[in-house]
């Protein structure tokens, strides 16, 4: 069976982009949903445990997050709780046929969500055009839909889930042994070092002000990163997260959308960087050493 699906997308590649493309944006919607509960399911954990941990009663305010997954419930309007229809939630399509706006309350619906629909699919489409029909290209958008993910959650909660980033982390070794972006040893040591990089740097500027630059979920994704690209390409993704990470953060500056204290989340520049090494690392490598003397 996947034999003959590779060979029809071989010699179809409109249908097998198409397929890449139309996954992307479906799966885009479902990250709109992750990101959104995923954090309010481990604050819930959370507190539950506080409650057992001090012997209290959990508030029924807790009690009816308790069935909240990420399957359930269905989706629905946040301000007035109509569940959407199936019409209702089609990738971007919905949300210009609805006009930005809910069908029953018709309270603005955010632009976040047909954006992130669509970055999901472009993205996904890159990836299927630069691997082709090849098993890197299954991993590639494996990575490619976590680190969206993980970029909306650390936006939002400045918060980078060990259920994510571990799983990416040991996927990323596991590839090592097959040779699919690097080799086993490299991915290992690239692991390894990632961590170890923003590990120091943490405790370094902690030594030194006496303050936390950043949370242990940068480490942790920076080792991911560092599993799936190899060691050799961490130089690369250090230098592009912290030139895109310092552009970003004085515009966000200069326009007021932040103050000069407010802690700035690092994942989503790693991430980016990350992605950008995955697919087109070796390039830029050859590039930049095709004008050293």
């Amino acid at each position: 069976m996947f034999e003959t699906l590779v060979i029809v997308f071989e010699s179809t590649p409109w249908l097998f982009y198409s397929s890449v493309l139309f996954s992307g944006l479906c799966v885009g919607s479902f990250l709109n949903v992750v990101a959104y509960r995923l954090p309010l399911m481990m604050e819930r954990d959370w507190k539950q445990e506080c409650y057992e941990f001090l012997e209290l009663d959990v508030p029924e305010v807790e009690q009816r997050l308790s069935s909240i997954n990420l399957a359930t419930p269905a989706s629905a309007c946040p301000n007035c709780g109509h569940n959407l229809h199936f019409w209702e939630n089609i990738p971007v399509l919905s949300y210009l046929f609805l006009g930005a706006k809910c069908s029953s309350c018709k309270t603005n619906i955010s632009i976040q969500y047909p954006v992130v629909e669509l970055l999901t699919g472009l993205t996904s489409l890159t990836v299927a055009y630069t691997f082709g029909v090849t098993l890197q290209t299954m991993a590639a958008l494996f990575f490619t839909w976590i680190l969206i993910a993980l970029t909306l959650i650390d936006l939002k909660k400045q918060l980078l889930p060990d259920n994510m980033t571990l799983p990416v982390l040991w996927f990323g070794l596991f590839l090592g042994f097959f040779d699919i972006f690097t080799d086993l040893k490299s991915s290992v040591i690239g692991a390894m070092a990632g961590y170890l990089i923003l590990w120091s740097v943490y405790h370094l500027f902690k030594l030194l002000t006496k303050k936390e630059g950043m949370g242990f979920g940068d480490f942790k994704l920076l080792a991911a990163l560092g599993a799936w690209a190899g060691f050799s390409y961490l130089p690369q993704i250090i230098l592009i997260s912290s030139v895109v990470g310092t552009v970003a953060g004085v515009t966000m500056l200069v326009i007021g959308k932040t103050k000069q204290q407010q802690p700035i989340p690092f994942g989503p520049y790693l991430a980016v960087a990350g992605w950008i090494a995955l697919l087109w690392g070796k390039t830029i490598n050859t590039a930049y050493l095709a004008f050293l003397p």
